[in-house]
């Protein structure tokens, strides 16, 4: 991957995460430009080929990323950060950042839980009352924990920053480490 397109992605990574935190959203502005201009440098640089690349990491980053959105466990911002990432990165790297970035965010989750051991507790007392319930009437039931218990919203873009940041990294130390392709 070009440097100055990994130094263009680290500052995408570095103001979704600045924005992330401040606002819990990863703006429109920062992503869709994030994307034209990864699909330009490549398509400029590789031609069709480049292009395809780029065009291809974009798909994957969005498809990876796109479960867990229709879930409700992720943003739309969490979505299109990872495919512009994609976009960027190409596929195979998009994979293994995302590896690396599910890692990332399984540290911050629990560290997070950690911290709020009280909305956590209550959060299992409720999924017990949940599968008690269900299990009795033979229907499907959840019992939602009072509103002062919630968990607090997850900024996953540092996590998705986190695991391009270490594919970045690791593609100087150690190229293939991880490849999968």
């Amino acid at each position: 991957m070009d440097i100055a397109l990994n130094g263009f992605l680290s500052i995408v990574l570095a103001i979704a995460c600045v924005t992330d935190v401040r606002e819990q959203r990863i703006p429109n502005w920062l992503t869709y430009p994030a994307m034209v201009v990864a699909l330009a440098a490549h398509g400029i640089l590789g031609g069709s080929g480049g292009f395809l690349f780029s065009l291809s990491g974009l798909g994957v980053g969005f498809g990876l990323m796109l479960l867990p959105f229709l879930m409700g466990v992720m943003g739309a911002g969490d979505v299109k950060l990872l495919a512009a990432a994609g976009a960027v990165m190409g596929t195979w790297w998009i994979v293994e950042a995302f590896i690396l970035t599910s890692l990332f965010g399984g540290v911050y989750a629990l560290a997070v839980i950690c911290c709020r051991r009280t909305a956590f507790r209550a959060r299992l007392l409720a999924l017990k009352d949940s599968l008690l319930l269900t299990a009795a009437t033979g229907s499907l039931t959840w019992t939602a924990p009072t509103d002062d218990t919630r968990l607090p919203r997850l900024c996953y873009g540092l996590a998705i920053a986190a695991g391009c940041w270490a594919r970045m990294a690791m593609a100087v130390w150690t190229p293939d480490l991880l490849h999968l392709g």
